[in-house]
């Protein structure tokens, strides 16, 4: 039986799941198995796969997302530890080795998480991301505050997967956050591999790209969550910093990619929830539009977005409130 079971799920991939498989196959960790799942593609992705078909369990489906298409492979995993990996992401050569002497290290772990890089549409650096700097331990608190979550930087134990009944298959963009939500909640024990192990490939058609319903979903993931009656207390005193976070990352994936209005509204509620104090707030929203956009490739025009009549709008209603 292999080690670890690498899950990728694929939907019209020509274009970059050879280099995903490639990165896998060229790992200094050997003891690995290859599932690729095709949710119904209707690209050449089953013609760029044959070439594979020695080295790769295959597995195929009718278009039923992404969330179904790993918890197939899920379900036909070997390894008592599973990564997820996106068809257009790429995994540095010691990814998994990394991982699995931590986890030799700390026997108790079921999560294994570690840094990217961004990368362009033709793998061109844009930057390095280290979460551990804003959640520098992931406790379930931290995990729940922060949400560092992307899978392909991510190792899990596959029983602990099989414990919460893998992905939910109501969500297309928050199925990862509502899945490590429902891990932390089961006593899961998570452990950062400090070192960039991931290259997170940004283009044209990356599914994050539909925020509105990347936003809603989120939404709904916490609104689901912080309703539940029995969280314990330390989960329980993250809720307002949560949800701050999670409206202020949300709207700067709604302005940058052409919603200021709808970006400006999640400002305004976000203010509501800030641990900050008010001008503290107000720099706060700037500094992570700044940051995210510099992290992330984008040219984002900060005069511009100050000195829209939304903008003055937002920080009157921020400076009159009680």
């Amino acid at each position: 039986m292999p080690q670890v079971s690498v899950v990728i799920p694929a939907y019209n991939g020509e274009r970059f799941i050879a280099a995903a498989i490639d990165s896998v196959l060229n790992q200094t960790y050997r003891d690995v198995e290859i599932i690729v799942v095709n949710d119904g593609s209707t690209d050449r992705t089953l013609e760029v796969l044959k070439p594979y078909c020695h080295q790769i369990h295959y597995f195929d489906q009718a278009n039923q997302g992404v969330a179904t298409a790993r918890n197939l492979g899920l379900a036909k995993a070997q390894g008592d530890w599973v990564a997820f990996l996106d068809q257009d992401d790429v995994l540095l050569p010691e990814k998994l080795a990394l991982q699995i002497h931590c986890i030799k290290q700390n026997p108790h772990l079921s999560i294994v998480h570690s840094g990217w890089r961004l990368v362009d549409a033709s793998g061109n650096k844009l930057a390095d991301i280290e979460p551990w700097h804003d959640a520098p331990t992931l406790s379930a608190a931290s995990w729940i505050r922060r949400m560092p979550v992307l899978f392909s930087a991510m190792l899990f134990r596959r029983s602990a997967l099989l414990q919460v009944n893998g992905l939910s298959s109501q969500y297309q963009q928050a199925c990862d956050v509502d899945l490590v939500q429902r891990l932390v909640l089961a006593g899961c024990q998570s452990q950062w591999v400090k070192q960039v192990t991931t290259l997170y490939r940004q283009h044209d058609r990356n599914d994050s790209l539909n925020t509105l319903v990347q936003a809603e979903e989120c939404w709904t993931v916490l609104d689901r969550f912080f309703a539940q009656p029995n969280l314990p207390p330390d989960i329980r005193q993250t809720e307002r910093e949560s949800r701050y976070y999670t409206l202020v990352w949300i709207a700067w994936r709604l302005y940058i990619t052409g919603q200021a209005d709808r970006a400006i509204q999640h400002l305004k509620k976000s203010f509501g929830y800030s641990p900050l104090l008010k001008t503290e707030t107000i720099l706060h929203w700037v500094n992570s539009f700044k940051q995210y956009s510099n992290d992330y490739g984008y040219s984002v025009d900060i005069q511009d977005l100050t000195n829209s009549t939304e903008w003055q709008i937002l920080i009157r209603y921020a400076i009159c409130s009680s």
